[in-house]
């Protein structure tokens, strides 16, 4: 059975092609599927419905499927919507989860109160970065509403309701979605198993790919049991 893979959100999915091919070597095929809106200059903003309906598209039923945090966000979309899609899915670290925290409220007021800044050419990157957006910062106006709906989309998600058979792989170095998501994930979907690797980043393609190649061979097997 080959593995679908749902890239998160960055402007090169190239990476991605080395843990591939890595899969591969495991004896897994797998077919990574370019996030339209994403990878490539699109015209168009993209909502969490437009999303899941591509995935519902491209990932056939009964198969099993990788996602990685925005990746991820998409998929427990789509099996909140339509638990039995799929055989089984794996979240790394996964998107998704929403959290009305302290840190968050401030970096509102923060953001309002240092708005001007973003003006100013020499400043406007050290603005965004400060305040936690270097990806909105890089993007084109109509990704950046586009990110806006991605992150908004979490409030009415509900992933109690994924009855899918679901492996959480989470690193807990992660600083981007931090482990508890994992955690709340791992204690709202019923059944599913949470593997936890302490020294790796959001990004574990990027840093240690080969590592990541076997934990992920471990979960498909268990999902294609």
């Amino acid at each position: 059975m080959k593995l679908y893979i749902v890239h998160g959100w960055t402007y090169d999915a190239s990476p991605w092609e080395k843990l591939v091919k890595l899969l591969k070597e495991q004896g897994i095929t797998a077919e990574l599927l370019y996030v339209p809106g994403l990878t490539e200059p699109s015209s168009r903003v993209w909502t969490i419905r437009n999303y899941v309906s591509w995935a519902n598209h491209n990932i056939p039923d009964g198969a099993i499927a990788l996602g990685h945090s925005n990746g991820g966000r998409i998929l427990l979309n789509l099996l909140s919507a339509n638990p039995d899609k799929l055989k089984g899915v794996i979240l790394l670290d996964s998107a998704g989860v929403y959290e009305r925290s302290f840190k968050r409220s401030t970096l509102r007021v923060v953001a309002k109160i240092f708005a001007p800044l973003k003006h100013i050419g020499p400043l406007r990157k050290l603005f965004h970065k400060f305040i936690g957006a270097s990806d909105y910062d890089k993007a084109p106006k109509n990704m950046k509403k586009t990110l806006h709906n991605m992150i908004t989309s979490d409030k009415q998600l509900d992933v109690s309701k994924i009855t899918t058979p679901t492996q959480i792989i989470w690193g807990a170095a992660d600083t981007i979605t931090p482990l508890r998501q994992g955690e709340k994930l791992h204690r709202l979907i019923k059944g599913s198993k949470l593997t936890i690797k302490q020294n790796w980043p959001h990004s574990p393609y990027l840093k240690t790919p080969e590592e990541l190649a076997k934990v992920i061979k471990k979960s498909f097997e268990e999902l294609n049991t």
